[in-house]
């Protein structure tokens, strides 16, 4: 039987992250949908609360169902069930019935969503035990990258054909997008490894195969230091990440006198850094170690945050929100990578599932946080002290888990040698 071109396998899960990733413009449907129903606006945006809710819960849920089914079963389900939320979503906005569209789009468009991401993730790190990072971060991208591409064609399809009709139109095209992908990806053969691996018979070559820490269940994993901490500094890089991309651009007017124009720009450049920043930072991590990244990201972030309530030079501002936000990509697009470093690839797709739970509760508490502060102070700058406290919380983390990987190395060494 020949074995598949693992770069196919990649595209295959860039098709499906790509169609998933459609998710991060729901905003281009929320004032029209307002304006033709009269729903309030809260009503209309409860529903993107609720699919990313589900996206965190169904990505732990559906773990174990990845791993024994595989993921063409798993991609092939969650075409089904994202493509069936939108389908739903056309028939609510027809019936006017809000109850089914937070049904539709909310609950059973966010279990597709949360299988969906995992069910390729878990696949390409095997297919990539030399560039688990790229590989990653190749898929990642296509989930932030998603927003780019339905944007705009959401937004002009709604003005041709209707609200309705482009939920129709996308629920479609998005199944035959992620059905094709589903189809052709499936796991490399046991024990498989590419050329460039096998060719090589030096020590490098043979040492990248013995990096994992350990080949751990979920079960096992769940009972690490480091898969703990590893959720916590996941936690706080999303909320951090969720809380600027939710006010970017009120706080850019306010902050540094933007225009409402300028501001809007502003925005649109965030997407490419978060999807530029999932290639990028994850394939640095191929060479410097996930665990180093994550603690750049925290010092980094904590040094901005620090620094950004004295800003008002425009230019230092958005640069400043740049590389905040391609580190919020970056630990996305790292952490699969960083989970088979950690635990190996034995139970990959679960444990990534139930790390993918603090995306739920940063998606809550990351908007609701930043909203309270500025009402209760009235200005972003408290926004960024309390919340560089969070980010020197995650910087001590990530140098502990530098200390847990290290005494867990060192361990290893001495029982071999013994």
């Amino acid at each position: 039987m020949k074995t598949k071109n693992r770069w196919l396998i990649a595209l295959s899960a860039v098709a499906i992250h790509l169609s998933i990733g459609s998710a991060y413009a729901y905003s281009v449907f929320q004032l029209p949908i307002a304006n033709e129903l009269g729903w309030a606006t809260s009503q209309v945006s409860l529903a993107f609360t609720i699919a990313i809710f589900f996206l965190g819960i169904s990505a732990a849920f559906f773990g174990p169902f990845v791993e024994k089914r595989g993921p063409r079963a798993a991609a092939s389900l969650a075409a089904v069930l994202f493509s069936s939320g939108l389908l739903i979503s056309g028939v609510s906005i027809m019936l006017e019935s809000l109850p089914l569209f937070l049904l539709g789009y909310g609950a059973i468009g966010g279990m597709g969503l949360g299988l969906g991401y995992i069910s390729p993730v878990s696949t390409l790190v095997k297919w990539f035990p030399d560039r688990r990072g790229l590989a990653t971060g190749m898929a990642v991208f296509g989930f932030g990258a998603g927003a780019l591409l339905a944007g705009p064609v959401a937004a002009s399809l709604i003005n041709m054909i209707g609200i309705a009709n482009t939920f129709f139109t996308l629920g479609v095209t998005f199944f035959v997008l992620m059905i094709s992908g589903a189809l052709y990806i499936a796991r490399p053969p046991e024990g498989w490894q590419p050329a460039s691996m096998i060719e090589s018979a030096s020590g490098p070559a043979k040492k990248k195969m013995k990096e994992d820490l350990a080949q751990l269940t979920a079960k096992e994993a769940r009972k690490t230091a480091r898969f703990w901490m590893l959720w916590l500094m996941m936690f706080i890089n999303i909320t951090v990440g969720i809380m600027i991309i939710s006010v970017a651009s009120p706080m850019a007017q306010e902050k540094v006198g933007m225009s409402i124009i300028a501001a809007g720009t502003m925005v649109g450049i965030m997407g490419l850094f978060n999807g530029g920043g999932r290639i990028v930072w994850a394939t640095a991590s191929d060479y410097i170690g996930r665990q180093r990244i994550f603690a750049i990201f925290f010092g980094v972030q904590f040094a901005a945050f620090m620094i950004l309530p004295s800003i008002t030079n425009v230019i230092v501002f958005q640069i400043l929100i740049f590389l905040v936000i391609s580190m919020y990509g970056g630990g996305f697009a790292s952490l699969p990578a960083f989970i088979g470093d950690l635990f190996g690839t034995k139970e990959l797709g679960a444990i990534h599932g139930l790390l993918l739970t603090s995306w739920s509760m940063a998606g809550v508490v990351g908007p609701m946080t930043v909203s309270y502060i500025r009402e209760s102070t009235g200005t972003y700058d408290s926004v960024f002290y309390i919340f560089s406290v969070l980010l020197l919380v995650a910087f001590v983390t990530s140098i502990l888990m530098i200390k847990n990987i290290n005494k867990v190395k060192a361990a290893k060494k001495n029982a071999e040698a013994a």
